[in-house]
């Protein structure tokens, strides 16, 4: 037989209502700790305009300051994973409609690679735009 104390329930909402208001002044907290950081990181690293003492704090001061750009190689991988994913899936409709199974291998994959060539333009159209400004300064 199952009987209810209330203390036990008592107990459990002001755990729960604890750990909410301390969630809660973690993230102020995280928030006031995140924004010092960003000035900080900002104009004593990336608007800084001694060269950084190696390799790697010269990268992540490329990388701060958007010069170096990793959308390129994540657009190509999510490419081909998606054209990947369009065709195997569109097997699984060979047992309901082969046509259905055609149009959606050919068009699923004709619009995939459409729209991600658009997306390859406006890379190259940034990759031409930086490297003209790189021969005219």
């Amino acid at each position: 037989m199952y009987t209810s104390y209330p203390e036990t329930s008592n107990m459990w909402s002001s755990m729960l209502t604890q750990g909410t208001s301390g969630d809660a002044v973690w993230v102020v907290v995280s928030l006031v700790l995140a924004l010092v950081g960003a000035f900080l990181v900002y104009f004593m690293f990336v608007k800084a305009d001694k060269k950084p003492a190696n390799k790697f704090l010269e990268w992540l001061k490329e990388f701060l300051d958007f010069q170096s750009m990793f959308i390129e190689a994540i657009a190509k991988i999510s490419y081909i994973f998606i054209a990947l994913f369009i065709t195997l899936t569109s097997f699984a409709l060979i047992g309901q409609s082969f046509v259905g199974f055609l149009i959606t291998l050919v068009m699923g994959n004709i619009v995939t690679r459409v729209a991600y060539e658009g997306i390859m333009i406006l890379i190259s159209i940034w990759k031409n735009t930086k490297e003209i400004n790189k021969k005219m300064k």
